[in-house]
């Protein structure tokens, strides 16, 4: 696949340094290799209409791909929309531990944060 649909200049999205060493801990532990990258988007669904994507995924079509701080990453364009200017954070307490969204598209959130509607 090409390299056209790459951007480096701007991200659409950012990570708290907590998600970025959980982040970069799982690539490790899970032995990711290079052709893999950190796939973020939404998906239909959750109690509030709409879930977070977060996993290691390959490249697919229709994808752009941009490095956050050394993570390559893999967004939809069509997901962008919704995740413009998103903050993604780990949460390590003893109420909540694992990574939440802040994002400022969201007009409702659920109560356990992994969903929201627009």
């Amino acid at each position: 696949m090409s390299n056209s649909n790459t951007e480096t200049a701007f991200a659409p999205i950012n990570f708290t340094e907590g998600a970025l060493t959980e982040l970069n801990k799982l690539k490790n532990q899970q032995e990711i290799t290079d052709d893999f990258g950190l796939r973020v988007g939404v998906e239909g669904g959750g109690c509030a209409g709409m879930s977070y994507v977060l996993g290691f995924d390959q490249k697919k079509e229709g994808d752009q791909e941009f490095f956050i701080e050394g993570i390559k990453v893999f967004m939809n364009k069509a997901h962008q929309m919704y995740l413009l200017g998103m903050q993604v954070d780990w949460q390590n307490g003893l109420n909540a531990r694992g990574f939440t969204f802040s994002n400022p598209n969201a007009a409702s959130s659920c109560g356990c944060g992994t969903s929201f509607s627009v």
